[in-house]
């Protein structure tokens, strides 16, 4: 059953066109410089802001009215989520998708709870990517959100953090692999810090270029031939961020030879 029976596919229309929902400039398949527009802008559909946003703000309470949410939670709407996200994916011709793992499955009680419910959800995955054409991008590890991660991933104070994510980024590897991704990213919002008073900012650093190595190493193990990437952003929300900038990350590859 389709989420959105009164909206048909996204079509090309040129830049006339006043219907909001029509493509003004973006014309998939023509083809510019000898390659598609497709296959130049490669556009995906992220999964965290289109199906996990629920427009809270530290103000209140999420706004956001979806109707095949209603009544569920944990698993089964992950479950539910699915294939109205395909739908979506469908409907605006994107052909790729990207997501973080606690975007498609929630956390579990346990490490080995979270993993078996990212096992069930992938399965619904591959499933849609089959049926639909659409493919992934890339994946990710969420290293952000749960209150372990307070004082960083890669870099935090405490040694369970680190091991924890490490476990969560090659779960997340081996899933990006799984289902053909092109690629994987690392965004660090909690790598970093507030004040230098109490950060050794060195170790932390040579914390996260040891992380970064076994993700390596790990990738080369399992056969993995998508790129990796570093999403730089500043300030979000780490007041000082150890990927603040193209220039910063760039900087931190040379320096531990990654």
């Amino acid at each position: 059953m389709s989420a959105f029976p009164d909206i048909a596919k996204i079509a090309y229309e040129g830049p006339q066109s006043k219907n909001p929902l029509a493509f003004k400039h973006y014309k998939a398949d023509e083809v510019i410089e000898g390659k598609t527009m497709r296959d130049h802008l490669r556009f995906s559909v992220v999964y965290w802001h289109t199906m996990c946003g629920n427009g809270t703000d530290m103000f209140g309470w999420g706004t956001a009215q979806r109707p095949w949410e209603a009544g569920l939670s944990g698993l089964d709407l992950a479950k539910a989520r699915v294939p109205v996200f395909f739908e979506i994916c469908e409907k605006l011709d994107a052909p790729y998708y990207a997501f973080h793992d606690r975007d498609v499955a929630p956390h579990g009680a346990s490490l080995r709870e979270s993993n078996k419910w990212f096992d069930t959800i992938v399965k619904l995955l591959k499933a849609q990517q089959k049926k639909t054409g659409v493919k992934l991008l890339w994946g990710t590890a969420q290293l952000f959100a749960h209150p372990r991660y307070a004082h960083g991933a890669a870099t935090s104070c405490d040694a369970n953090a680190f091991a924890y994510a490490a476990a969560q980024v090659k779960k997340a590897l081996e899933v990006t692999h799984e289902l053909g991704g092109e690629g994987y990213t690392f965004w660090g919002g909690r790598e970093g810090y507030s004040s230098l008073w109490n950060t050794d900012m060195k170790r932390e650093l040579e914390h996260l270029a040891k992380f970064l190595h076994m993700a390596v190493a790990y990738k080369k193990e399992i056969g993995f031939k998508g790129q990796f990437y570093i999403e730089p952003k500043p300030k979000e929300p780490t007041k000082h961020q150890y990927d603040s900038d193209a220039a910063a990350c760039l900087n931190f590859l040379r320096e531990y030879d990654l």
